[in-house]
């Protein structure tokens, strides 16, 4: 039976340079370009490659169909290729006579729904709150004029500009399910993050705005859904309305689950025919495989994600809910460090973050901060040891300062540890332990070369993870959530919503969990970095 711990999904898209200035270019899945550069396969195929002094990083995929740029029209098909495959799966798709219904969401209408309605619903066809179906969201903003600027994302290699739109997010005119038939049930998958619970209450809130009465969670994440031990949770703007004063997850978090076929199975049992799915990548693999599940069965069933990343790598999204707050509680991790080294002879602060695959939370703590001298990411290789290492720089700033923080991301450094060839529940594999091999590494380097160093070590993860959301991921959550019953009620499955370009649309969710989202190491936001910290190369 398959697993929900991990899926393998189509790539969309590659970063791919074609020169040692770093300039990354994406490029459609289906598709292999004439002059050699190629489009992807999963993330695990990420080579970081180190060509005179800077950074790069390819994908590559094998076996796909070649796209001549000397083909007129080759921008006609790139653009037909993307609109057929960010197009987003609706109930009709499988219910073709799926007849719509007037909305019950509608702000200048508060009566609840009831039985007084049977005959229909009361509908203010002269709101104009509503989103067109065909209201689209550009993806890319900057029109680059070269490869060779900082950050550019291009599709051909004269950078040429094509115009890519994807579905705006938001309540529509028509719906597809009757609020007093619809049983929505609530799951959140993963480890924990900073607003779980405010998802959850605008969730629940904006289901009953629709006239919902039937809600339900599902307690620790897709294993709920097998251990006849756990039951499900009633749940109502009654219950919801303070959780988002606390950390953590209302119902409770998990990873791994039983098979696709058995979820599906027990939604089927209880009624389910609306679906909420919080979680990262893993999690919406697994969401995606009940969607089709659910498609193959041909039951009328709305699955929606709502992507749920502390670490902000989820493909094609400004950010992901949790990371805002996750920026601002390191910093009095990094400020504690640099009390400590700053109050201590020849003092040495190390704080890890998180980030396994995506440097994200390091780079925007260290820039925040403005407290940190190294700055170290899973994008950018490094070394601890000879004459450009990470100790030799931390030499100099002891001599020059007296006194220098660090800053490294939990997934940075891997290939200076010993594997650990374990995996968790979810898949991932077990990570080593890179914050305390550095502070051995440094603590030894001093000894050996007679300097007395005090070296002090921050781990702040759990802490962070269990934080309640700030004001600003306190708003993304309230809108993902409400967006999320939105996409849910007009009919679309298999889907996950998320903040583009600063709106809100919606994603088929294949498009966004190809794999986690890297810093690119030629960005402005990571050159910034640098600036900041003004660290030099470390290899």
């Amino acid at each position: 039976m398959e697993s929900l711990s991990r899926a393998s999904i189509a790539n969309p898209g590659t970063l791919s340079p074609t020169s040692s200035s770093a300039s990354y270019f994406l490029f459609p899945r289906r598709f292999r370009l004439s002059n050699g550069f190629s489009s992807s396969s999963a993330f695990g195929n990420l080579r970081r490659i180190v060509s005179r002094g800077r950074v790069r990083a390819e994908i590559e995929k094998p076996n796909a169909p070649v796209i001549d740029f000397s083909d007129p029209e080759w921008r006609i098909k790139y653009q037909k290729d993307f609109e057929l495959r960010f197009n987003i799966p609706h109930i009709t798709d499988v219910f073709p006579d799926a007849k719509p219904i007037p909305s019950t969401f509608c702000l200048r209408m508060r009566t609840p729904v009831s039985e007084d309605f049977a005959g229909g619903y009361p509908s203010d066809e002269e709101w104009h709150g509503y989103i067109n179906n065909n209201d689209r969201v550009l993806l890319k903003t900057i029109n680059f004029a070269s490869p060779n600027s900082a950050g550019a994302v291009c599709i051909d290699p004269d950078c040429t500009w094509v115009e890519q739109w994807v579905h705006r997010a938001g309540p529509r005119e028509k719906i597809y399910f009757k609020p007093e038939e619809v049983k929505a049930a609530i799951v959140t998958c993963g480890g924990l993050c900073p607003g779980l619970n405010d998802v959850i209450r605008q969730v629940v809130i904006t289901l009953e705005i629709y006239g919902v009465k039937s809600i339900v969670g599902i307690p620790f994440g897709y294993r709920g859904f097998s251990n006849s031990d756990l039951s499900e949770m009633p749940l109502s703007r009654k219950v919801v309305q303070n959780i988002h004063l606390s950390g953590g997850s209302l119902l409770g978090v998990s990873r791994g689950g039983p098979s696709v076929s058995d979820i599906v199975d027990r939604m089927q049992e209880k009624g389910i025919n609306m679906i909420f799915v919080l979680g990262g990548n893993g999690t919406h693999a697994g969401a995606n495989a009940i969607h089709e599940e659910c498609r193959k069965r041909k039951l009328k069933v709305a699955v929606v994600g709502v992507p749920k990343t502390i670490d902000n790598d989820i493909l094609l999204m400004d950010k992901t809910f949790g990371f805002d707050t996750a920026v601002e509680e390191a910093q009095r991790a990094i400020n504690s460090a640099y009390i400590e080294a700053h109050s201590a002879y020849h003092g040495v602060g190390i704080v890890k973050l998180m980030g396994r695959h995506s440097g994200f939370i390091a780079m925007h703590a260290s820039l925040a901060s403005g407290q940190i001298d190294i700055c170290l990411i899973p994008e950018v290789p490094f070394q601890l040891h000879g004459p450009h290492g990470v100790l030799t720089h931390l030499k100099y700033l002891i001599e020059t300062k007296g006194s220098a923080v660090v800053c490294v991301a939990e997934g940075a450094g891997q290939n200076l540890l010993q594997k650990t060839n374990a995996t968790d529940a979810s898949g991932n594999m077990v990570l080593g332990d890179i914050g305390v091999h550095i502070q051995q590494e440094t603590k030894k380097y001093f000894r050996e070369i007679g300097v007395h160093a005090d070296v002090k070590y921050i781990d702040p993860t759990y802490m962070i993870r269990a934080c309640r959301a700030n004001a600003s991921d306190g708003i993304l959550c309230a809108v993902l959530g409400q967006n999320a019953v939105h996409g849910a009620f007009a009919g679309y499955s298999g889907i996950t919503v998320g903040i583009c370009n600063t709106h809100y649309v919606y994603f088929p969710i294949p498009e966004v969990i190809a794999y986690p989202r890297p810093v690119d190491p030629n960005s402005r936001m990571w050159h910034r970095c640098l600036t900041s910290t003004g660290q030099p190369d470390f290899i």
